[in-house]
């Protein structure tokens, strides 16, 4: 078996998470956090779909972390960003974790909208 070293190029893979926080870079960040190409920074969670849509053209889909399970976007949060034509995947804030990195790795163009677990 061949093993190859994951190289990510500029943006921060999640390194870790647990009860209300997530680490990445060697930095904890507590709270709901947008994670983008261009930085991580906090995020005002299902009321602030604003920041989602001004991520659009950098990236070409955003996973929505809803926590420790999957739940249902709420409906209007939905709407904004269907509008506004976001590519969206909601899942439970672990799977978007992994499944953000594994993207990421392949140097795709992602970004995580995370409520932590």
């Amino acid at each position: 078996m061949r093993l190859n070293e994951v190289v990510y190029t500029d943006a921060v893979p999640v390194e870790g998470y647990g009860p209300g926080f997530f680490r990445m870079g060697g930095q904890v960040y507590e709270g709901p956090i947008l994670v983008l190409p261009n930085g991580i920074a906090p995020w005002d969670g299902f009321e602030d779909a604003a920041a989602l849509i001004a991520a659009k053209d950098i990236v070409d889909v955003i996973f929505v972390g809803t926590g420790a399970d999957m739940a249902y976007l709420p409906k209007g949060f939905q709407a904004d960003l269907d509008a506004a034509e976001v590519a969206i995947e909601p899942m439970a804030s672990p799977a978007a974790c992994r499944t953000y990195n594994v993207l990421l790795s392949e140097g795709r163009r992602v970004g995580l909208a995370l409520i932590p677990v």
